[in-house]
């Protein structure tokens, strides 16, 4: 598939490396602009490109970059994308950390992808968004093994989620369905699956014994 990756920090350029070890066709762009990502696109074959080229053509776009700089992104950053484009949002909301306070996500109870979606005027997907970025260097498993780690998945679109589902499998994960975006709040910063590193049984657990009061860390 052709795959866009928007931010290349820890969860992108792994992303990056292994997407691109599995074949398929990926550019990356970040914020500083595509003459700093050099040694990750001769590390990789990954194509370096400006942040409103990223989507162009592209199958999966994955969203990875602080979500206070994603009101930043480059209007009608989706535009050149494939047909059915499938967007997948791996941001936390850290108010006291990073991000500063955004009140329809504190005072309306908006979750944070609902929030992104707004943003980008396009549905989501969220993953990724509480897996340790060595993770997806280090703890890939074939099918049926028993050391395989499960991620959350959630969103509105069955058949985007089946998509994104189907590429975290590539990958060597197995998934758990999450939910809908609105259910999105079980596996935010805090949640007990939030870092989880366990098979799907475990995920499912962590995800029915979540909270939806946000913990005081993580309001400003």
């Amino acid at each position: 598939m052709k795959i866009g990756i928007i931010g290349a920090g820890n969860i992108g350029g792994n992303l990056t490396r292994r997407l691109t070890a599995l074949g398929h066709d990926v550019s990356v762009a970040n914020s500083r602009g595509p003459q700093t990502l050099k040694e990750l696109a001769e590390e990789t074959g990954a194509t370096p490109v400006t942040v409103g080229e990223a989507a162009r053509g592209a199958e999966i776009v994955v969203v990875t970059v602080p979500l206070k700089a994603v009101p930043d992104l480059p209007s009608g950053l989706l535009d050149g994308a494939a047909d059915g484009v499938v967007v997948i949002d791996t941001n936390n909301y850290y108010p006291q950390q990073r991000d500063g306070r955004i009140a329809v996500i504190e005072d309306e109870g908006l979750t944070e992808s609902r929030w992104v979606e707004g943003q980008l005027g396009h549905p989501v997907i969220k993953a990724f968004n509480g897996t340790y970025a060595q993770d997806i260097l280090d703890r890939p498993r074939p099918a049926d093994d028993p050391g395989r780690i499960a991620l959350p998945v959630a969103g509105d679109d069955g058949a985007a989620k089946a998509k994104v589902r189907a590429l975290i499998d590539e990958l060597g994960f197995d998934t758990v369905d999450a939910g809908g975006i609105d259910d999105s709040w079980r596996q935010q910063p805090d949640t007990p699956v939030y870092g989880l590193q366990a098979g799907v049984e475990a995920v499912a657990k962590a995800l029915a014994e979540a909270s939806p009061e946000r913990p005081a860390a993580f309001r400003g």
